[in-house]
């Protein structure tokens, strides 16, 4: 099960931008991302929150891969966004496609601010 995992909260991004409150345009953005880097998606499932007037508010959705999963939630409210990009290294090392999709997601939502996390997964602690 060796695989990275890449988490990134962003904060600030544009509210306005489509990507934010459009549940088939992010869909298309991650699923043509997985693609263009080289991983293979299986499947993916989105879903449009909409507000207390029935206007298109958040979106969340998953786009699953056969090397794992990408994983995004959006709050155009509040402009942030969390992602998840996690890959499976076991047949191949798929952590620079990892890498390429989470940095092509990321510039897509123009954040003004993130933190990020780099977990490497599969691994045993080493006792010292």
């Amino acid at each position: 099960m060796n695989g990275l995992h890449l988490i990134a909260d962003l904060y600030r991004c544009n509210p306005a931008q489509p990507l934010m409150i459009e549940c088939e345009r992010l869909e298309a953005l991650c699923v043509e991302e997985c693609r263009a880097a080289g991983l293979t998606p299986l499947g993916a499932y989105f879903y449009q929150f909409r507000d207390e007037r029935g206007e298109p508010a958040g979106v969340t959705g998953t786009v699953v891969l056969a090397e794992s999963h990408l994983a995004i939630h959006t709050w155009p409210e509040s402009g942030d966004v969390t992602l998840d990009v996690y890959v499976c290294n076991f047949s191949r090392n798929n952590s620079d496609r990892a890498r390429a999709v989470y940095a092509r997601v990321i510039e897509a939502l123009e954040p003004e601010d993130r933190v990020e996390h780099q977990v490497v997964r599969g691994r045993l602690p080493v006792e010292v």
